[in-house]
């Protein structure tokens, strides 16, 4: 099998989680299959780092003397808001070089900054998705996963998605196995897809600031297969279904209905993911009432069915 050299590029204010769990992702990978990896990190001229926590990183090398990286790898952090024009040169200038080319968090701003994400479907932390597709329109930006893969170009969400993407990339070299004793020698779960949520539904709204509002928002996570209809959730709010509807999406930043589909969603997953009951008795603890019904909602946010869903992201089902 050949080597392949990951390379990891350095600069002042870097996320260092952006760094090191990706690192120790692909360390593993080397340990678990000697002679796979070879890690290198550089900044512009070899200087030590000062990451955005205060961490100092010291580069093996200058970027100028590097050879030429199988995956080239750009965290993300503070320092991606002024980068050096130096950096965005290089990465200009050498990115296209190499055979693959990832992203975490907002280093898909560098690399955007670059020209390298122009007509990609890409992703980054949920906080800088409008401001990356703002900035770069010919670039395709999905503010839901937790990470992306076009063609050779793969980007991440926030911080610890950039070790799910590492997890996926050893699959994609080493097999599931590998990534799987990585996975568990790390103490991570290897079960995310990347077209997972970057939230889970209680994250992904807001807290409502009514407290009738708040006890039906927690009602909803604790009773997916109850009757969970405008109706039934506006009589336990003590509101008309209008008045009800309407201040939800105020002070939510969602629909009730869309609300109630994302917890359905992710109790579904998890039930798949931890257990081994079957599809129809998950689709009724879940409120979806028939398999179907479920197969659908799946489809429609995942884009696998059920039964895939369980094949490729249940640990218990990988082994």
């Amino acid at each position: 099998m050949p080597q392949r050299t990951l390379l990891v590029v350095l600069f002042d204010g870097v996320q260092s989680l952006d760094v090191s769990g990706p690192v120790e992702v692909f360390a593993g990978a080397e340990t678990y299959t000697p002679g796979t990896y070879r890690i290198r990190t550089a900044s512009l001229d070899g200087a030590p780092v000062r990451t955005s926590s205060g961490l100092t990183l010291v580069p093996d090398e200058p970027l100028t003397v590097t050879p030429r990286p199988h995956t080239l790898l750009v965290p993300g952090g503070r320092g991606t808001r002024t980068p050096d024009p130096r950096l965005t040169d290089w990465l200009r200038e050498h990115g296209p070089r190499a055979r693959r080319l990832v992203s975490v968090c907002t280093g898909a701003i560098l690399l955007a900054e670059a020209g390298l994400l122009d007509g990609r479907r890409v992703t980054t932390h949920w906080a800088y998705c409008d401001k990356l597709a703002r900035d770069h329109p010919a670039v395709q930006v999905d503010p839901d996963p937790i990470y992306v893969q076009d063609g050779h170009v793969s980007t991440s969400a926030g911080v610890t998605s950039g070790i799910d993407l590492a997890l996926a990339l050893v699959e994609e070299d080493l097999g599931r196995e590998a990534a799987l004793a990585i996975a568990r020698h790390l103490v991570v779960f290897l079960r995310r897809p990347g077209n997972q949520a970057q939230f889970s539904a209680q994250l992904a709204a807001q807290t409502a600031q009514r407290e009738p509002l708040r006890e039906v928002q927690q009602w909803i996570t604790e009773h997916p297969a109850d009757d969970l209809s405008v109706e039934s959730l506006a009589e336990r709010a003590r509101l008309s279904p209008r008045h009800f509807a309407r201040a939800f999406r105020t002070e939510t930043g969602m629909t009730p209905g869309r609300y109630v589909d994302r917890v359905r969603l992710e109790h579904a997953r998890r039930l798949l993911e931890d257990t081994g009951d079957g599809v129809e008795e998950i689709s009724r603890a879940c409120g979806y009432g028939t398999p179907e019904a479920m197969r659908r909602a799946f489809l429609k946010a995942l884009g696998a069915a059920p039964a895939e869903y369980r094949r490729r992201f249940s640990p218990a089902t990988a082994r």
